[in-house]
């Protein structure tokens, strides 16, 4: 019979493990993007060769769409935006976990945690890229073999764009976190 636990972690909670990803990033500045690539993937497909809880499956797979985003060459994510997803990931090539993976029903809790937390400070960049992706593909769909631009020309306006709005919220967030009106984050972010 399975049992379920559900629990909230406090402001208190939270600034400790936005502290712990600086932490993390902080260390290991040295360590390539090769390797946090390969860490992160490597932790992708062992959650989804594993029985872990719905929670987990659910925040790996948005570590999936980050891995992507580095990683398609179409989306040609620029500096600094690269750097901060890279900064985010490092913690997943850190070799001492908060709680051992090897625990079962909860090895991978830390991680999925952090993957939350990751994907809220980049909110707007993976926003922009899933666009990116469904007018990508859309535009394969619909686009005839009589069109004006070519597919590099169209990828790149709609890459610019949504570039630009990625760009252009981040600072917005910035300039809210500033003047107070943080949208219910604690302080301390990684950018």
């Amino acid at each position: 019979m399975p049992l379920k636990v559900a629990f909230e972690l406090s402001d208190k909670d939270l600034k400790y493990f936005r502290r712990r990803l600086k932490e993390v990033w902080e260390e290991g500045q040295g360590r390539k993007q090769s390797e946090i690539i390969s860490a992160a993937s490597d932790l992708l497909t062992t959650t989804r060769d594993s029985d872990v809880p719905d929670f987990v499956k659910e925040r790996m797979e948005h570590l999936g769409v980050m891995i992507a985003m580095l990683e398609d060459e179409e989306w040609k994510l620029g500096e600094p935006e690269r750097g901060h997803v890279l900064k985010a990931m490092a913690y997943f090539a850190e070799p001492q976990d908060l709680i051992p993976d090897t625990i079962p029903g909860i090895g991978f809790l830390d991680d999925a945690i952090m993957v939350e937390l990751v994907c809220q400070e980049l909110q707007h960049e993976i926003d922009a890229f899933r666009d990116f992706c469904k007018f990508r593909t859309a535009e394969e769909k619909k686009r005839g073999a009589d069109a004006y631009l070519t597919r590099e020309e169209w990828l790149s306006a709609r890459r610019q764009q949504l570039q630009a709005r990625m760009r252009r919220r981040r600072r917005g967030r910035r300039i809210r976190r500033s003047s107070g009106a943080g949208g219910g984050r604690g302080p301390l972010s990684l950018f």
